[in-house]
């Protein structure tokens, strides 16, 4: 059954539509799973068995009456554990909220589960939000399905959502993402994390790590599982005046020609440019995807990065720091309640933010926002890596320092969607990602590129070794 648990949601669908399994038969195989492997995996905060499966009956239901809501009807979806659901825990990755009972919805979980999906349940994740490496000291660090024999980081701070996908004990998560929170954990665990623009899906009902620079996005296996997802969550919701009134998100797969990205223009910014320096697999494994490009039929061109990644880094985190103070300020200093050591020192870090450097920062991210649209004007995609290095043990980590983030954040601070896909693995055989970004809103050209892309290549396909936990 392994076979069947790394299927991609449209195979799954299919499956479904020809009466090959049914959805009760695909939510038990996630759900015995989570149940075998994630004393270890650590993926989740709660699993609802008994929910999970009357959804998966219903559905079953549905479907044999010839009302089904969709494609993505039955299929079953992890929800990363900052979304609220009226009614449930809400933790946010914290233990200071372990009794947070919500009151509202999120809007986009609410779509997707009006689609029909099944909700297996909430993932653990950096203590609000506010993390790359993915650690969690008080709640429990996921750990990263690629290295059952060493704790190796998840990534974050979407890090059980990361690992639930790339273990196969969900088939699609839901993440968010501030400075990189969908495409870290995407890179590491070796599979699909579409950042999308702030404001194609509405941020209502998710716990805010930084308003100006939050986004939400799909975890999947495939591009094409990402595309269907964000069609059923994007769209206008009044509950949040950022989320687009009048855009309409629409997506087709790329021609199966011999070269279905013939015309497409995707630049590549000089390695002396890069905010830091990456490894030797990492550089290998861009070349890789570079020449896959050029036989896909794009044009690559070697273009000049007009902007400071120390400096983009620098505001990013103004802004992030900022705003998380304000709305952790009643509650981060009481030393009687139990916040990480790390988590609680950043948010206190926006206390020290003059509120004159904090609207520069502001006034700097419209300007770069513009500015990278400009920059964007001959091009149809920039790639570059997701991140500098693979993952690494815990004991290496440097809460500190925020390497994680190097080319990540800039797609937050431009304002912009981002994809990261399994490209390729490192001499000890963890998982290397490759970024992809567009213009803003121009989520259409990062899934044509990344479906021919997956198309022409299996690294998506890759299966961890899952046999010490009997899978």
């Amino acid at each position: 059954m392994s076979d069947l648990a790394f299927s991609s949601l449209a195979e799954l669908s299919a499956g479904l539509s020809s009466g090959k399994w049914t959805s009760q038969d695909i939510t038990r195989l996630y759900l015995d799973r989570i149940k075998q492997a994630d004393d270890k995996l650590h993926a989740f905060v709660r699993v609802d068995e008994a929910s999970a499966m009357r959804q998966a009956h219903a559905a079953d239901l549905r479907r044999a009456a010839g009302l089904t809501l969709g494609p993505l009807d039955g299929l079953p979806l992890a929800v990363k554990d900052l979304c609220e659901i009226e009614g449930q825990i809400t933790t946010a990755g914290s233990k200071t909220w372990e009794s947070h009972r919500s009151s509202v919805t999120c809007t986009a979980i609410a779509r997707l589960l009006q689609a029909g999906m099944v909700m297996l349940g909430k993932t653990h994740m950096v203590e609000f939000a506010f993390g790359g490496w993915g650690t969690n000291p008080v709640l429990g660090t996921p750990c990263n399905p690629w290295d059952l024999k060493q704790h190796r980081i998840p990534g974050g701070s979407s890090s059980g959502s990361g690992v639930a996908v790339g273990a196969a004990l969900a088939p699609a998560a839901i993440g968010s993402d501030t400075g990189g929170s969908v495409r870290i954990p995407a890179s590491l665990n070796s599979i699909t994390g579409l950042k999308t623009t702030r404001g194609l899906i509405s941020l209502f009902g998710a716990v805010p790590l930084s308003g100006t620079l939050d986004s939400i996005g799909p975890m999947t296996r495939t591009v094409e599982d990402a595309a269907m997802m964000t069609q059923v969550m994007a769209g206008a919701d009044p509950r949040d005046p950022s989320s687009c009134r009048s855009l309409l998100f629409q997506w087709e797969a790329p021609s199966k020609a011999a070269k279905p990205l013939a015309g497409m223009r995707i630049a590549l910014i000089p390695p002396s440019q890069y905010p830091m320096a990456v490894t030797a697999d990492t550089s290998r494994i861009l070349e890789d995807t570079r020449r896959v490009m050029e036989d896909l039929g794009a044009v690559i061109i070697d273009k000049a990065f007009p902007y400071d990644f120390h400096a983009m880094m620098v505001k990013n985190g103004y802004i992030t720091a900022a705003e998380a103070f304000a709305f952790h300020r009643d509650t981060v200093d009481d030393a009687s309640l139990p916040f990480g050591p790390y988590v609680r020192k950043r948010i206190q870090g926006g206390r020290d933010i003059t509120a004159a450097n904090y609207i520069l920062a502001l006034e700097d991210h419209r300007r770069a926002c513009q500015s990278w649209v400009e920059w964007m004007g001959n091009v149809d995609a920039l790639l570059c890596p997701t991140l500098p290095f693979p993952a690494c043990t815990l004991e290496e980590v440097d809460e500190g320092a925020t390497p994680l983030a190097a080319f990540t954040r800039p797609g937050n601070y431009l304002g912009t969607c981002g994809l990261s896909l399994p490209a390729g693995f490192s001499a000890e055989g963890l998982p290397i990602g490759m970024q992809w970004m567009s213009k803003p809103f121009d989520e259409a050209t990062l899934i044509r590129i990344g479906i021919a892309f997956q198309q022409a290549t299996d690294w998506h396909r890759r299966q961890p070794d899952l046999s010490a936990l009997g899978l």
